[in-house]
């Protein structure tokens, strides 16, 4: 097989399975310069042997570009101010630095010239999306080869034969199949031997969170101070984006906080298992929303939920560069504008409970809300606000149409 003829490829490298075996077929089919990019958005060590792997391996060159600030601070807090979960469990992890690499994937071709771009998601799975659809919004005449799509592998098997007989030193096994992909918000498990939803996971599996049953027995507080929506400090310390969620993870992973598994409906239609740990977004979800309790007017915090939904699944698709989720940040981002405060939580062997909330912006007021003599509420007013309310009840009660 022999591609179409071009220039340069920049392909989304990971130094795993999939684009070891991809750098090496591109460069063979498409007889081109192939550059490898890799963005540093929080696989720690995962990063250290890949500028030897590429070159290599054939790679022209490689940029690793450390995206880690700019990952959590433009792209995981802004969906974070939006509560966003998708299907009730999911955290977006592997969603949402999808558009953050493929930017600056898309900035690196530019700089080289490249009239090609690639990257290793299969043709089953919601990332070739999530990819493409952030290379055509920067560049709509962007070449894209998707090598799942177009080559004669099919499994992962293949790619290990591929790579067994190329040459190509890779880690993964045919005993051990399943895929990672870790950032700094979570670390994502699928595949293999995750593919059967009444497979418990294995209990080696997990990196980022400790079994709960062996988490500490006693609890430890944190307190998360917000501005505006986003956190800001840890115990009273300031501490930068990437730097508060990387300190949040060690803290709430050591208390076996974070775990999910969950079957999930993918965006080309098939249902999928996933397994993530997420420990310092599940603290952090939990104080947003205990200080959008006291912070955010009723009605547009009741709006706001009613969001959520289309926002995250907007994230999950892959549309996170189109004018509609733009479009959605401007509303939640203006919600957020009076979520500051603090936020006190418990953490205990996989739980997260809030303890405290205050706010200079806070909209509770004991004054109204106790149980005890006050002069502020007069609770007979309360039958005038029932009764009309009542009214349309009452008048299908008169007509004859009972519950």
């Amino acid at each position: 097989m022999k591609g179409k003829k071009v220039r340069r490829i920049v392909l989304a490298y990971s130094g795993g399975l999939d684009t070891s075996v991809i750098l090496h077929w591109l460069i063979d089919v498409y007889q081109c310069p192939v550059s490898a990019f890799a963005a540093d958005v929080g696989q720690g060590e995962e990063l250290n042997p890949l500028e030897e792997k590429a070159l290599s391996a054939g790679a022209d060159s490689i940029r690793i570009k450390d995206l880690r600030e700019e990952f959590v601070r433009d792209y995981v807090f802004p969906m974070f101010r939006a509560n966003a979960v998708y299907e009730g469990s999911y955290l977006l992890g592997t969603s949402i630095a999808r558009p953050c690499i493929a930017k600056a994937q898309m900035e690196y071709a530019q700089e080289l010239g490249a009239d090609a771009v690639s990257h290793g998601a299969t043709g089953k799975g919601n990332d070739q999306v999530r990819f493409e659809l952030a290379y055509l919004s920067f560049d709509p005449h962007m070449k894209v080869i998707a090598p799942w799509r177009i080559w004669d592998m099919r499994s992962r098997s293949d790619l290990i034969e591929y790579a067994r007989k190329n040459g190509i030193k890779v880690t993964s096994t045919a005993e051990k199949p399943y895929s990672m992909d870790r950032n700094l918000l979570h670390l994502s498990f699928e595949g293999g031997i995750l593919e059967d939803p009444w497979a418990e996971p294995p209990a080696d599996m997990y990196l980022l969170t400790e079994d709960p049953t062996k988490a500490p027995d006693k609890p430890e507080q944190v307190i998360i101070s917000f501005e505006r929506g986003d956190p800001m400090a840890i115990d009273g310390e300031a501490l930068s984006p990437a730097n508060l969620l990387e300190r949040l993870n060690r803290i709430a992973g050591r208390n076996g906080v974070g775990r999910t598994d969950i079957v999930e409906n993918r965006y080309v239609g098939m249902k999928s298992r996933g397994v993530y740990e997420t420990p310092g977004g599940t603290v952090l979800l939990a104080a947003r929303r205990a200080l959008e309790s006291i912070t955010l007017d009723r009605e547009v915090a009741h709006l706001k939920d009613e969001l959520m939904p289309r926002y995250a699944s907007l994230v999950y698709n892959g549309y996170w560069f189109s004018p509609e989720r733009k479009m959605l940040q401007a509303a939640v981002d203006e919600a957020s504008s009076v979520v500051s405060g603090d936020v006190r939580l418990k953490l205990y062997k996989g739980s997260v409970t809030v303890t405290g909330r205050r706010s200079q912006r806070s909209l509770y007021d004991e004054r109204f809300a106790t149980f005890e003599a006050d002069e502020v509420y007069s609770q007979a007013d309360a039958g005038g606000f029932i009764r009309l309310n009542a009214l349309r009840l009452r008048i299908r009660s008169l007509i004859g149409l009972t519950p």
